[in-house]
């Protein structure tokens, strides 16, 4: 009986001394290590602890054909070119590297930078991380980060909270810090013990069905149109949508691809019967070519032009109440919950990894509240 061949060797893209190069990782094997030692100038980084060579059209081709029959090769990760997945983003983080700063400011250090890069987290949270705990060292620019203590990051967390800071902030603040420490130093729990702001109890804010159908109705064109209607009635999140391509929509089956979420976690969710129609009369009409909405010169349309687009339908539609596109899609959940759908779909739907996240929605679904009479109708002041 023919033995299982197990093999596996994963690419990815590494950016090595400015300079791209084709990562190939591996677990020790006698048969890959003879095949990868055969290929051109190949090296090992002790940095990113894997082979790599030039990335070239012809080392890629030659990888394919050399490992054919002997290992699988695990190339998502190497083709994924979705800019704003969760790949390996080193070209978008270089800017850290490039930029022009005073002698005297305390720069994020690189494998702080790295570390994110590695653990392939989003761009935005990239940014975000970067950007705060930069401002954290250099309000302690005279200390060496190992010596900074609880009681400093305590002292820094409640002169933010007195400046106003948002709950939200601070929790990122912490995270960033807690990232150097625990994941890049590798120094489990370090400030395990400092204390996060307590989470305030705030409700979705959430639009009646009517509403819904008059901002839809006061959009400008039918690209504007699908934008807000594919928002509501599929429950998408601003960046969900913004990264749809046109493969996603998925007519047969009835349903919307959702690659690569919140958390990296990909799922399904409803595409209507309506909105597939009013999708193909916009096809006819502006034809993108990759993503199923683009902006200039085929690129990916903006979050904020989305919010453009419902803040002018708004206002069309004399509408007083603030509304954004992740009201669209709170009102989506809460409308299902009214109509009866049981909240472990609607869950699921939304990509919840819990159903107490999705619990919430039962505290302003008002189909029950409907039924309770007030005790003044009892007093039959007329």
């Amino acid at each position: 009986m023919k033995q299982k061949n197990n093999r596996v060797i994963t690419l990815k893209h590494l950016l090595i001394r400015e300079e791209k190069q084709i990562g190939i990782k591996f677990y020790p094997d006698k048969i890959v290590q003879t095949v990868v030692k055969g290929l051109p100038e190949v090296k090992w980084s002790k940095e990113f602890n894997m082979a790599y060579i030039t990335n070239t059209k012809k080392n890629l081709d030659l990888i394919f054909n050399d490992f054919r029959g002997v290992a699988w090769i695990n190339s998502g990760i190497f083709f994924n070119k979705k800019s704003n997945s969760k790949g390996n983003e080193s070209n978008s983080l270089l800017h850290y590297e490039q930029r022009n700063l005073p002698s005297n400011y305390r720069v994020c250090p690189k494998e702080y930078i790295r570390k994110l890069e590695l653990k392939q987290y989003a761009l935005s949270t990239c940014n975000t991380y970067i950007n705060l705990f930069e401002v954290f060292i250099n309000y302690f620019k005279k200390w060496e980060l190992t010596q900074i203590d609880e009681e400093q990051i305590r002292g820094y967390l409640q002169k933010l909270v007195r400046n106003g800071s948002s709950h939200s902030h601070i929790n990122q603040v912490i995270n960033s810090i807690k990232f150097y420490y625990e994941v890049v130093l590798e120094m489990p729990n370090r400030f395990y013990s400092i204390e996060r702001p307590i989470k305030k109890e705030t409700l979705p804010k959430v639009i009646s069905l009517e509403e819904v159908g008059e901002l839809i109705k006061h959009t400008n064109n039918i690209k504007h149109r699908c934008i807000v209607s594919l928002l509501y009635s599929a429950g998408l999140r601003r960046g969900e949508l913004i990264n749809l391509k046109l493969t996603d929509i998925d007519s047969r089956r009835m349903v919307v691809n959702i690659i690569n979420g919140k958390g990296g976690k990909d799922r399904l969710t409803i595409l209507s019967q309506s909105v597939l129609e009013e999708l193909r009369e916009y096809f006819k009409v502006w034809q993108p070519e990759t993503y199923l909405f683009e902006g200039i010169k085929g690129k990916q349309y903006s979050g904020t032009s989305i919010s453009k687009i419902i803040n002018g339908a708004c206002k069309r539609a004399k509408l007083k109440r603030k509304i954004t596109p992740h009201t669209l899609r709170h009102s989506f959940a809460t409308h299902l919950l009214e109509a009866g759908t049981d909240i472990r779909y609607i869950q699921t739907l939304l990509g919840h990894s819990s159903t107490q996240t999705t619990e919430i929605y039962t505290q302003v679904a008002i189909n029950n509240i409907k039924i309770i009479k007030s005790p003044i109708e009892m007093l039959n002041l007329k």
